[in-house]
């Protein structure tokens, strides 16, 4: 996977694996990455995915950490929460590109917590996506492929 600067935001390129399906669990399924290096992009993120077979770009809601709430020291995984969409990514090579930090990690004492933080995350995720040109790496067509 790889990790590049932008004038757009931080890349990140590689092929969905499958987690241990707990977003799908609690109501946010995600298309996971694993990631290596500094923590320095540790957090929730507002951002966009692109499925580099089809080129298509939706927003996304993305965490890049450890997730402290149900792993005492989990392994480094970027997760991305497509909005609006149900679409099979397993094994598929994507490109995340992060837009805006929302905010840092931080571990949950519970589920429910866990839950009520990820809708808020969502709403500051669509709200990004509504400015203008948030999204806009070049302009995409009416089934959401970069035109």
């Amino acid at each position: 996977m790889n990790s590049e600067p932008s004038t757009t935001g931080p890349t990140f390129t590689g092929v969905v694996e499958h987690g241990d399906a707990r977003g799908r669990q609690l109501g946010f399924p995600t298309a996971n990455l694993s990631v290596s290096g500094p923590a320095a992009l540790d957090g929730v993120w507002a951002g966009t995915v692109t499925t580099l077979d089809d080129g298509r770009m939706l927003p996304a809601a993305i965490s890049i950490g450890r997730r402290t709430t149900f792993y005492r020291r989990g392994s480094r995984l970027l997760e991305a929460h497509l909005l609006d969409v149900d679409v099979d990514l397993y094994g598929r090579e994507i490109t995340v590109r992060l837009g805006l930090l929302i905010r840092r990690q931080i571990r949950f004492t519970g589920v429910e917590e866990l839950v009520r933080q990820i809708g808020l995350d969502v709403q500051e995720v669509r709200s990004w996506a509504a400015i203008p040109g948030a999204i806009a790496i070049g302009s995409l067509d009416a089934d959401g492929r970069a035109a």
